[in-house]
């Protein structure tokens, strides 16, 4: 499917359209999308899936995939922070994981794969923590014990303008320090 001059046309179609509404999405992401959509088309209407183009909204995909992305950054709007899986507003410890990732990347050998894992691993721990404050497996393991308050405290006082790492010109001063950068290619 993938290799046809529909399916090719389809991705740029539907990248156009995000284009003109402001919204960038990976043009992975778009064609593996509609390549289950289409599959979906032919399977339900009991089509071969070259018939199942004549389906095929570019503009109505891309309309849909705008809507998603609002909804998402809704859902993250600053008012909206605290909630799940967003943690509280200027959190240390969310602070604390950003300020590792330059030092990290810089540290791996610009090693992105290692950095974004080590994110991870991190950022979950420290949902865990925040989340299970009450696990029994976890009481008396931490310096703080099970108190996420005192946890942020102790993160604050041991670093107290952790949270400039909020700022995203911070960041990108640290990381641009370390000789890496994003760049698109």
């Amino acid at each position: 499917m993938r290799n046809t001059r529909a399916f090719n046309e389809a991705v740029a179609d539907t990248l156009a359209e995000l284009a003109r509404r402001g919204v960038t999405v990976r043009p992975g992401t778009v064609a593996d999308t509609i390549e289950r959509n289409i599959r979906a088309v032919a399977a339900q209407l009991g089509i071969q899936e070259r018939s199942a183009w004549r389906y095929f909204d570019p503009a109505g995909l891309a309309a849909s995939i705008a809507k998603q992305r609002q909804a998402a950054e809704d859902d993250s709007a600053p008012g909206q922070v605290g909630r799940a899986p967003m943690p509280p507003v200027d959190n240390p410890e969310l602070a604390l994981i950003l300020a590792g990732v330059p030092d990290a990347l810089e540290e791996s050998g610009g090693d992105l794969y290692s950095v974004i894992v080590n994110v991870a691993v991190n950022a979950w721990m420290a949902g865990h923590i925040h989340g299970e404050d009450g696990c029994t497996g976890c009481r008396d393991k931490r310096p703080t014990g099970a108190d996420w308050q005192a946890r942020m405290a102790a993160i604050t006082a041991m670093q107290p303008d952790i949270t400039k790492w909020f700022d995203r010109e911070v960041w990108t001063a640290a990381l641009n320090d370390t000789g890496y950068s994003v760049t698109r290619t």
